[in-house]
Order: structure tokens, then C-alpha cells, then sequence
């Protein structure tokens, strides 16, 4: 995103004071509020600053005529290097890509759910306890898929594996056993995504 820096060269700093407050209010902010979030002395200022983050795709207008977040809002920057899990490298203050996570890890909100993963069965996959599953909802998948399967009239989330007994879900933990269905198998959706939250 680049604002112009011929209008204003504090518009990044107010649009991260914005973010930040609806973050942590999940609202946006009155005239009032904003004057003294933002240290401006009138309105028409607060309200000159808003049209110019409405022309970069930053906020929106509600069919009331209230100030809202667009998607853009949203977004989040992306390092313009991946950073190495062994050998140290110099960072680069070069530009940076800006993602929206939600559009990133979904493709198709409407067949997409987020499922909790409870165990430990899939911890040499990379999966642990307590972390949120993205699963596009699907009733086909390849072997190697991992997938939300249901095993007997029971949820588990597995790798899907075939061979001449037929289709299995395999953990990723050896102290777990390959399941083979008494009964049927069904594919729930297919994992396509993973989000783990540090405290």
C-alpha cells in the first residue's frame, strides 16, 4: 500500500493507530474518538484524512454514510524474504507484500469450516493439540491428503492412504495405530490450511 506523501506523511502512523483500535474494540471509532486518538484539532481534518485512506482502499462507506474497514484494512505485510530456520541472514527493508490472512488460507468461505484439533496423534505432521484446522468441506480426496475423516460415526483428522485392503487413515505419531474402518469411511473435507496462536 503506499499513501501519497504530498497529503500527509502520518497517514501509515493513523492508519496503524486505527488498526489498533479496532483490533482491540472491534469497532471504528466516532469524530470525537478519532481527535483525540489521532491528535487532530478539527473535524474537517479527521474527515480529510479519512478520504485519503478511502482512496488508497483502506476504509469504506456504509450505506448510512459511516466510516467502515474495507478488506484492505485487513491486510497484513508479508516480509519480502522468508526467514531461515537455521543459518542467520541480514534483514532487507525492502517492500513488502501485503496479505489478507482470511483470504489467504481460504478459497471457498462458503464450503470452508474451522475445525480445533484435540490429540496428539498428528504431531510429526506438524499438527498439535488446540490448533485450528482449516478444512474445505469435500467428499472425495487422493491418497496423501490430510483429511477430516469419519471412521464408524467418528471424526478424526488423518492422512488418507490406500492400499489393496483399501482406503485407511494414517497418523503421523508412532504410538498410533493405522485405522481401518469396520464399517465405512467418509471424507468430511480436506485440510488445506493450519493456524497455530503462541501465547
Amino acid at each position: 500500500m503506499t499513501i501519497s506523501k504530498s497529503k500527509s506523511s502520518n497517514d501509515q502512523e493513523h492508519l496503524a493507530r486505527l488498526q489498533a483500535y479496532y483490533a482491540e474494540y472491534r469497532t471504528f471509532p466516532s469524530y470525537a474518538r478519532l481527535m483525540d486518538l489521532l491528535g487532530f484539532a478539527s473535524k474537517s481534518a479527521i474527515k480529510k484524512m479519512l478520504e485519503r485512506l478511502e482512496a488508497v482502499g483502506m476504509l469504506e462507506r456504509t450505506p448510512d454514510g459511516d466510516w467502515a474497514p474495507s478488506d484492505r484494512f485487513f491486510e497484513r505485510t508479508v516480509a519480502s524474504q522468508p526467514v531461515p530456520a537455521g543459518t542467520p541472514v541480514s534483514v532487507s527493508d525492502e517492500a513488502c507484500e501485503q496479505v489478507m490472512l482470511d483470504r489467504f488460507l481460504i478459497e471457498k468461505p462458503a464450503q470452508t469450516v474451522i475445525i480445533r484439533v484435540k490429540g496428539e496423534s498428528m504431531i510429526n505432521a506438524g499438527i498439535h493439540s488446540g490448533d485450528l484446522a482449516i478444512v474445505e468441506r469435500r467428499t472425495h480426496a487422493q491418497p496423501g491428503e490430510l483429511v477430516v475423516g469419519i471412521v464408524d460415526d467418528e471424526f478424526t483428522l488423518k492422512t488418507l492412504g490406500r492400499d489393496k485392503a483399501g482406503f485407511h487413515l494414517i497418523p503421523a505419531n508412532p504410538d498410533f495405530s493405522i485405522i481401518r474402518p469396520q464399517g465405512k469411511l467418509e471424507i468430511f473435507g480436506v485440510v488445506v490450511g493450519l493456524v497455530r496462536k503462541y501465547s
